[in-house]
């Protein structure tokens, strides 16, 4: 049970304190998070490149598309997921989304919530932000509860919405949808959505960058439905931060420190769907064998754990070129109609 420990009940002899380290071991979760942006970049850039050349040439072919930018399409990811338990196939529009979708949800599996705090590069964008707040003002700011408390359903209700229209589509329409001219476009849509930003776009990215300054984690913590699907997932995971209350000297460090603001230090196992993995917690507890994130007869380093989650990823990415189930079958010819047409009654949203 989550239950404080009594002062009767703590031990009288000294804690064993953990040997000060040279390098804090939080540089792998950080390394591999500037490597998985640096990633997003390239895939940006060559997508970027892909589209360009659909728009201005008319023959011959066009800059290889790199399937990485499905990534950023969760909704195709997840309805191409159902579709694939359904039809037995897997979609040839975009099969990396799948792929990718369900890398994420293995992850979450694996290491609780972890996509969020080791690759997502939102999640880096939003932590670096944040660290911006506390130079400049010293610390990040905290809302009142109650309003924390409501502004942290809004996601929840966002997963809803989606979900929704999952149930509502049926299997017939998930099929309709993905070979809908909308979706074999998508991937283009959202990257022309970002570099053609309007007033109002501009005004909701300087909203989210200003909320991140002041509450860290604003757009993780209260908008994010991707984040909220897989923080749902991840209560299947027999990963949790784990404490010791005999040997814990309630110096609430791991509470300071929690950017899901989760109360640790009063807890023997964390299973909120708001913990990310990150093991921030577990780095700064001075007490040697008081936190550790795994389970009652595993306790990984980050080391360990920033390994296997990169390790994952490779391995769903490599066995999906190896299968040939990586690359979209929309050829060169069709992307330069498509993005000739995009105005056109056919390329809006589904059900519009």
């Amino acid at each position: 049970m989550d239950t404080p420990v009594s002062a009767a009940e703590k031990p009288k002899t000294k804690p064993e304190l953990k040997p000060k380290r040279k390098k804090s071991a939080m540089s792998w979760r950080r390394g591999l998070q500037i490597g998985f942006a640096l990633v997003n970049v390239a895939v940006g850039i060559q997508f970027y490149r892909f589209v360009h050349a659909a728009q201005t040439t008319t023959s011959g072919p066009l800059p290889t598309r790199p399937p990485g930018v499905e990534g950023w399409l969760p909704i195709s990811g997840m309805l191409g997921l159902a579709d694939w338990i359904h039809q037995g196939a897997i979609n040839t529009i975009h099969p990396a989304a799948t792929i990718l979708f369900l890398a994420f949800l293995t992850i979450s599996f694996l290491f609780r919530k972890a996509f969020c705090s080791w690759l997502c590069p939102v999640g880096l964008i939003s932590e670096m932000l944040a660290k911006v707040g506390r130079k400049i003002f010293g610390r990040n700011f905290l809302l009142p509860r109650m309003v924390d408390r409501s502004l942290m359903a809004l996601k929840y209700v966002l997963l809803s919405f989606f979900v929704s229209a999952f149930f509502i589509m049926g299997m017939a329409g998930i099929n309709a949808f993905i070979a809908s001219p909308y979706n074999q476009v998508v991937d283009v849509k959202m990257a022309l959505f970002f570099v053609q930003l309007g007033t109002v776009g501009i005004s909701v990215f300087a909203v989210l960058i200003l909320g991140s300054i002041f509450v860290q984690g604003f757009w993780c913590r209260y908008l994010c439905p991707y984040g909220a699907l897989l923080g749902l997932f991840s209560w299947l995971s027999p990963m949790r931060v784990r404490r010791n209350p005999t040997s814990c000297i309630d110096c609430a460090k791991c509470d300071k420190v929690c950017p899901a603001r989760l109360p640790i230090m009063i807890k023997n196992n964390i299973i909120s769907v708001e913990c990310t993995g990150c093991m921030e917690c577990v780095e700064v507890c001075p007490v040697k064998d008081t936190l550790h994130f795994g389970t009652p007869n595993w306790k990984p380093t980050m080391r360990k754990v920033g390994i296997i989650i990169a390790a994952t990823f490779l391995l769903f990415v490599i066995s999906a070129r190896i299968f040939g189930i990586w690359q979209t079958s929309v050829s060169d010819d069709a992307y330069r109609y498509h993005v000739t047409h995009l105005n056109g009654p056919e390329y809006g949203h589904p059900g519009r």
